[in-house]
C-alpha cells in the first residue's frame, strides 16, 4: 500500500468528521500504532455515535467516498483510492463511543499527522473484549499499549468493570506473566469485583 495515499485518506476523513461537528475517536491499527507498538495498517476506523453514523457517511460521500451501509447494528464503510475507512458505532461487548470515553480521548501523531486518539485505557478494554481465535492481533495490541504507554490504572479498572472485567483481568495476568508492568492493585480491584463473596 501507498503510505502516502493512506495518510492523505485518513487526513481527508479526519477533515471531514471535524468540519461535520462529529465526535469521534480513532481506533483500530491507527490508534494502536499511535499510542502503542509502531505498526502499520490497511484501514481507518472511526469510532463514532450510533445517531451519526449516517450523517458520517454522508460527509464522507461530499469528499468523494463511495459509502455503504455494510452492517447496520454496527458499522458502515466508507472507499476511496483503494484505502478502506471503517465507521463503527458499535463495538463487540456492547461497548458505544459515550462522554467519557470523548473526554478522555486527545490529539496525537501517527506518522506526522495529528490525529484523535481514543484513551490507551479504552482502547485496551475494547481489544481485550474483541479479541478472538480469527483477530489475535488485537490481544497483541493490547499488550504493546500496556508495553509503551503510561497508563490511568484506575481509569483502566472503572472502564473494565463496566464493559469486560475478566477479559481486561486475564489480559493483565498475561501482561505480567510476560514481564511488562503491571501493578497489584488493578488485577487484585478485578480479581474482586468478579469473585467476590
Amino acid at each position: 500500500m501507498d503510505d502516502d495515499r493512506f495518510l492523505d485518506v485518513l487526513y481527508e476523513a479526519s477533515a471531514a468528521l471535524e468540519a461535520g461537528g462529529v465526535d469521534y475517536v480513532l481506533m483500530g491499527g491507527v490508534g494502536s500504532a499511535a499510542v502503542g507498538r509502531p505498526r502499520w495498517t490497511h484501514d481507518i476506523d472511526f469510532f463514532v455515535r450510533p445517531e451519526d453514523a449516517r450523517h458520517v457517511l454522508g460527509l464522507l460521500e461530499d469528499e468523494g467516498f463511495t459509502t455503504e451501509e455494510t452492517y447496520p447494528d454496527w458499522l458502515f464503510k466508507g472507499f476511496k483510492h483503494g484505502i478502506l475507512v471503517d465507521v463503527i458505532f458499535k463495538s463487540a461487548g456492547g461497548i458505544y463511543l459515550d462522554d467519557e470515553m470523548l473526554e478522555r480521548s486527545s490529539y496525537g501523531e501517527f506518522k506526522g499527522q495529528k490525529v484523535r486518539l481514543i484513551a490507551p485505557e479504552d482502547l485496551i478494554v475494547i481489544k481485550a473484549v474483541v479479541s478472538d481465535e480469527h483477530i489475535p492481533r488485537h490481544w497483541y495490541d493490547a499488550l504493546g499499549v500496556i508495553g509503551y504507554c503510561t497508563l490511568d490504572w484506575d481509569y483502566l479498572v472503572h472502564r473494565a468493570r463496566q464493559f469486560g472485567a475478566r477479559r481486561v483481568l486475564s489480559l493483565l495476568l498475561y501482561a505480567q506473566s510476560n514481564d511488562l508492568v503491571v501493578p497489584a492493585g488493578p488485577i487484585k480491584e478485578l480479581f474482586h469485583a468478579i469473585y467476590a463473596d
